[in-house]
């Protein structure tokens, strides 16, 4: 295997024999081989769809495809093989192109054994020349972005053709030689195709759920045995909560479900009582003392601990061995049963070390426009003198202790704007809040990134400057490709002077990387002192 797509890839350079995510060899070869037929498909339907004659069922196919290769996603071998037989089969059924189309158009796996042989050809390092390499990486793991919020909104009901049109071309696009410059312009219409599927995804969560509200979310234990939901699709959320309404069970959200709070349409629900523990990387302690079952609902999956796997399920897309796993049916309901069964005979959830703060969020564009003239004042004022976008991923490295260092540092007339599980590093300190405005302006999850988008270029038009003159800094924490595609479209808006980090990504060569300082004047982090007289001007 070789595979650099998250933050967290052994060295810096790849993981070669077992992914630090818990993914095992046979698995990253699943899923380079379902992305390299999926690129097949992309072939043989863009060709068709010329004629006519394209599969309007294959986008979104792809797209599903693709989300189930995220990091911490999938880890079931027998969901993938499913998936890559049903690859073939849409392919199969494109007209086909004649004797000049590519191997990913016609190989035909005939095992797991040829599974895994062809995997050895297909994947990251099947791109000879380093350059190419890393801009293809960037433009794949940014369509895996976009095929994650892409799914996300088609759930709701939102599709776009145009959307899953351009996942198609990128991923058609890697068979082919084209020039860098061509490349690096795909990049950033990747970017620009991220800012329409962000903006998708925020009409479907609105016009299905209202919207966000300012919110402040419990953190302790109520008196019902309980059932956590983590992830990040609220639909699951929508009919768990149904599901359970007068049954005595309690609903808890976990992770970058927490914004779930905000939205009108769930204040209705009594038993959704509150937030249970962090980000993605702490669940192992956190599962273990909730004591009741779980549901993974998208990404951010760890392997479980033998001690509450007994108690784990997954839905959509996510999988794990061993783990039961829910189906929709008709019309994509779900029948939670098992695990509302489950819970009425859990004991309760255990008070977690520091629960009790309350935390705010659902500050989305929306809620925070509302108040844009308070926010106006007080920056000609002086009361606010600068923003701090602090958005992105959160991480299991002690080096991820930076961003909590810096959000404790940063002065009291700063305020950050984040969206994502970076948030769980400094939205229970107690930074305060500036005339009644939070310190810690807390939009959503990863996806809400294009709350912070529209709220900046409000702003901009309000002081009548431009997105780069606005006293705002970006100071962004990445782990897997969700975030790369935020990035992306940042990029792809003009947003300059990005500080990323832990780490920059493996996958960047260092002549990209020289591409992206000089035209966007994107650098690492380093130190907080360093960092912060850069950024806040002190």
């Amino acid at each position: 295997m070789f595979c650099y797509q998250c933050e967290e890839t052994v060295k810096g350079t790849g993981c070669t024999i077992k992914g630090v995510c818990g993914k095992e060899d046979d698995i990253a070869a699943y899923q380079d081989v379902l992305v390299y037929l999926c690129k097949g498909i992309s072939v043989r339907n863009l060709a068709a769809m010329e004629k006519g004659k394209g599969d309007p069922d294959a986008g979104m196919f792809i797209a599903d495809a693709l989300f189930a290769t995220l990091t911490n996603v999938n880890f079931d071998a027998a969901r993938f093989t499913a998936m890559i037989n049903k690859a073939v089969a849409i392919r199969d059924k494109l007209p086909a192109g004649g004797s000049t189309e590519p191997d990913a158009c016609t190989w035909m796996p005939k095992g797991d054994r040829d599974i895994l042989e062809k995997a050895k050809s297909v994947g990251i390092l099947s791109t000879a020349n380093e350059d190419v390499r890393s801009l293809r990486s960037t433009l794949l793991f940014g369509l895996k972005g976009i095929a994650a919020y892409y799914t996300h909104a088609a759930v709701l009901g939102k599709t776009d053709a145009e959307i899953t049109t351009f996942l198609q071309k990128g991923l058609a696009s890697t068979l082919q030689d084209i020039a860098v410059p061509d490349l690096i312009a795909l990049v950033m219409e990747c970017g620009s195709t991220g800012i329409k599927v962000l903006a998708l995804l925020d009409a479907a969560n609105t016009s299905a759920y209202g919207k966000p509200q300012i919110t402040s979310v419990k953190t302790t234990v109520g008196k019902c045995p309980g059932i956590l939901i983590t992830g990040h699709d609220l639909k699951d959320l929508e009919m768990l909560l149904e599901q359970t309404k007068d049954t005595g069970v309690d609903v808890y959200t976990h992770g970058e479900m927490l914004p779930a709070h905000a939205y009108p349409a769930f204040k209705k629900y009594s038993h959704l009582v509150g937030n249970y523990g962090g980000s993605w990387w702490h669940q192992k302690e956190e599962f273990e003392q909730f004591n009741g079952p779980v549901l993974f609902t998208t990404n951010c999956l760890v392997p479980p601990k033998d001690t509450y796997k007994c108690r784990l399920f997954t839905t959509g897309l996510t999988g794990y061995p061993g783990v039961p796993h829910i189906e929709a049916g008709p019309g994509g309901k779900k029948d939670f049963s098992k695990i509302i069964a489950l819970a009425k005979t859990s004991p309760l959830p255990k008070a977690l070390p520091g629960s009790g703060n309350d935390l705010i969020t659902g500050c989305a564009h929306d809620a925070v426009l509302a108040l844009a003239d308070t926010v106006i004042a007080a920056v000609k004022k002086g009361d606010i003198k600068r923003f701090i976008v602090m958005a992105g991923c959160d991480g299991r490295q002690k080096e991820r202790e930076y961003y909590t260092e810096f959000a404790k540092a940063l002065p009291k007339d700063t305020i950050i704007l984040t969206a994502g599980c970076a948030k769980y590093r400094y939205n229970s300190i107690g930074l305060g809040n500036i005339g009644g405005i939070p310190r810690v302006i807390d939009a959503g999850q990863c996806n809400d990134c294009y709350s912070l988008v529209v709220i900046a270029q409000a702003l901009a038009k309000a002081f009548g400057v431009g997105i780069n003159e606005l006293p705002v800094s970006y100071n962004i924490a990445w782990y897997e490709q969700k975030a790369v595609l935020v990035l992306l479209a940042l990029l792809s808006l003009g947003v300059k002077d990005i500080t990323l980090g832990p780490k920059l990504p493996a996958f960047v060569s260092p002549a990209v990387l020289d591409v992206l300082v000089k035209q966007f004047d994107l650098k690492p982090n380093t130190t907080v002192p360093a960092d912060m007289a850069r950024m806040v001007k002190i």
